[in-house]
């Protein structure tokens, strides 16, 4: 699969709750540290109970979120998934399998920590979002 244009990654970053509060340069800053990858159909990405080590965008494509055999949900373009167990240092809520070749911008922790650290304003924005995402998931 073709990259995505400069402006693209930065767009998609742009539409997602965790960083709507987020201005241009913040998204640039974001998008800086987000590695587009092609993951193929049947790839487990996240796995129930796991410790968190990154944050994934789908860009392309399906997947399904599934606590122990049951699918609870399914993912598509513009969907996400990794934020709390990456934030919150908690064991991952659900497993995620993709069911079709997916484009995913995938962000790691280290990077991520690293940029909430040096930057405080993108790091407030994003725990207001992710409390409220907490809030909701519970």
């Amino acid at each position: 699969m073709k990259l995505m244009p400069r402006n693209g990654k930065a767009a998609l970053i742009r539409s997602l709750p965790l960083f709507a509060e987020c201005n241009a340069r913040e998204i640039t800053q974001v998008a800086f540290i987000a590695d587009e990858l092609n993951v193929p159909a049947g790839r487990i990405l996240a796995t129930e109970n796991a410790t968190g080590r990154e944050f994934v965008v789908i860009a392309r494509g399906t997947a399904q979120v599934m606590r122990g055999n049951a699918v609870v949900a399914e993912l598509s373009a513009g969907d996400f998934f990794g934020e709390i167990a990456l934030l919150t240092g908690r064991p991952r809520m659900a497993s995620v399998v993709a069911t079709s070749t997916l484009r995913v911008l995938v962000i790691e922790g280290h990077a991520f920590l690293r940029l909430l650290e040096d930057a405080p304003g993108i790091r407030e924005k994003v725990e207001r979002a992710l409390a409220d995402r907490v809030a909701a998931a519970s």
